[in-house]
Parts: C-alpha cells; structure tokens; sequence
C-alpha cells in the first residue's frame, strides 16, 4: 500500500508525517490490506486569522472499486488527523458492511446536507475521472463514501454516461441520456 504525506502551506515534519500515517494505517486495515491500494494525506493550514480551526486534515483513499474521502480542520494538526480518521474510519466501516450485504438490501438514502451560501460561480479545479461501468446502487454507495451531491459515471446495463445526484427531500435522481 502506498500513502503520500503532503502539506499544503505548510512543512510536514517527520514526526507529523509518521503520525498521519499510523491514524490512517489503522483504517486501511480495517479493509483489508489488499483492498486498499493507495492513500494520499494532505494536510494544509490556514494563515486567516478569522479563521479559527486553522488545521485541515484530508484523506483520499483509493481502494480497488471505490475512493474513500474525509476532510475535517482543528486547531491544531493532531486533533485534525484525529478527527479525519475517526471519520474515515466510519466510512471505511460503512464500506466494508455495504461490501458484505450490497446483494441483500437497496442501498438507503441519505440525508441532504444543508445548504451553503451562494456566490459568483467561478471554476476553480479541473479533475479528470476514470468513467468505469458499474450498476447504479454502486454508484449510489461511490458518491455516499465520496461525500458528494452527485456522481458521474457509465451504466453498466446501456454503457452510457449517467449521472446520479442527491435530491433535496434526501432521495437520489439519475439523469441519463437519450
């Protein structure tokens, strides 16, 4: 298993770098060693002084058929790595009993977070995915364990380019093509 320390802001010092790594550890071997192929920990702090929980902890972790995400900030770096992998460990959990019983029960839907405050739209990330064909309920638990509001991805059945989203009274939508 490969994991990446990198710090955003900030220099990673050795004994931070050798922290992250053991918090997390403990998680990837939750799913199993050879499920998990690689982590990326990137850890970045704030110089906003209005801002009070400075220290962001975010974890990506690449398993084979699913990307496990968590993001929490602190006041201080420690407290961040522990909180992101409390979170990712909930979630790595989540997986590995979704894993298990996927075949026996649809998968149930979650509640819609609450809105954030809009502004202009600018785009600010490009980011290239890998379209791969899987079922919907797949895609349903993928953009669950991602934390986000929608997921691209190709039908398994049509090899179309569909896309799944969260609506607001909880439930999902799927937008597919003609």
């Amino acid at each position: 298993m490969n994991t990446i320390v990198k710090g955003r802001h900030m220099d990673v010092t050795p004994a931070l770098r050798e922290y992250a790594e053991e918090k997390v550890g403990r998680v990837a071997k939750l799913l199993n060693d050879n499920l998990v192929m690689s982590i990326e920990i990137e850890l970045s702090a704030e110089h906003n002084p209005a801002i009070e929980k400075k220290h962001v902890a975010e974890v990506t972790m690449f398993t084979k058929g699913h990307v496990v995400r968590a993001k929490e900030a602190a006041v201080d770096m420690y407290a961040a790595i522990d909180l992101v992998s409390e979170k990712l460990e909930r979630q790595a959990y989540k997986l590995k009993t979704k894993m298990q019983d996927r075949h026996k029960a649809p998968t149930q839907p979650v509640p819609a977070e609450p809105a954030v405050e809009q502004r202009e739209p600018s785009i600010v990330k490009r980011k290239v995915i890998e379209v791969k064909p899987m079922a919907v309920e797949e895609a349903a638990l993928q953009m669950e364990l991602l934390g986000h509001d929608f997921f691209v991805f190709a039908s398994a059945e049509t090899e179309s380019i569909n896309v799944l989203y969260r609506r607001s009274d909880g439930d999902y939508g799927l937008i597919v093509p003609r």
